[in-house]
């Protein structure tokens, strides 16, 4: 896959650490790989209904689970920088394989706070009275040394199953997620963790939420899922708090929506997952 040369040379130029002067009206910015990322945005409306969100999904690239950890930081970066562009006043990594690739690095460069997304493996292992936890990710993340370290840290005890789930992000980045295809590897992946008698689900891609009612079908009804849109909105919120950027009006312009992808079904699309119409302007 290539990447925009002439986007790589403006992020590049972009100071580490560079203070950014912050108001309490600007915009949150929000991303992902694709449309995942819009739970996560949907439950920071709800906790935060005064704040403007700036979305950027990068579906043209998605999911970013099937790309380098290099190619991975290089969108990042580009995607955070066009944020800072757009005034942004805080950053929301939308996305479990951009965070455990890129978020550290991120940090580095700009000062604006940066929160990411990781499974819920602590509250998980809490949870499970069978002490087998089951966890739904990206091959990327998968593969990654962060978050394999974050799993032992937080399993106590519990023996933990991690399940790569090829092509699920590709077919709900195409509406796709009640076809027949789309249940066939669902339960293609679901199976192993039914034979191992997980009682806990962990939701390792903020895309995967929007499969929980084909989940809930095909799993033992003692099953619980643990998502994170919650605890990130949570921690939005305390880190805004901190900085004294919570906004204290209700936003006067409205929440905006890009897509790298040029699908001319992205504002249906977009507008089947948010429950309401959306208009996707193209991210360039």
């Amino acid at each position: 896959m290539v990447i925009d040369t002439l986007h790589l040379h403006t992020f590049k130029n972009i100071s580490a650490k560079s203070t950014l002067p912050s108001n309490k009206s600007d915009p949150i910015g929000i991303f992902d790989s694709g449309v995942g990322g819009l739970s996560i945005a949907k439950r920071i409306t709800e906790h935060l209904p005064k704040e403007q969100l700036i979305y950027i999904a990068d579906s043209q690239y998605a999911p970013y689970g099937d790309i380098s950890n290099q190619q991975i930081i290089e969108r990042v970066n580009i995607i955070a920088d066009e944020l800072i562009n757009k005034k942004c006043k805080a950053i929301v990594i939308a996305c479990n394989t951009a965070t455990v690739n890129a978020i550290d690095q991120l940090r580095e460069r700009l000062s604006v706070p940066i929160i990411g997304v990781e499974p819920a493996i602590k509250p998980a292992a809490t949870l499970s009275k069978a002490k087998k936890i089951g966890i739904l990710v990206t091959q990327a993340t998968a593969n990654n040394e962060r978050f394999i370290a974050l799993v032992n840290q937080h399993k106590n005890d519990a023996e933990v199953f991690i399940q790569p789930c090829l092509g699920l992000v590709e077919l709900i980045e195409q509406g796709q997620q009640k076809s027949e295809k789309f249940n066939l590897l669902l339960n293609q992946y679901l199976s192993p963790l039914i034979t191992k008698k997980i009682d806990t689900l962990v939701l390792g891609c903020t895309h995967y939420p929007f499969m929980s009612d084909a989940i809930k079908a095909i799993m033992p009804n003692n099953v619980q899922l643990l998502e994170t849109a919650t605890p990130v909105s949570e921690q939005l919120k305390r880190q805004l708090a901190k900085h004294q950027l919570l906004a204290t009006h209700p936003p006067k312009t409205a929440h905006k929506f890009y897509s790298s992808s040029t699908n001319p079904r992205q504002n249906e699309i977009f507008s089947q997952l948010w429950q309401s119409e959306i208009k996707v302007n193209l991210f360039k």
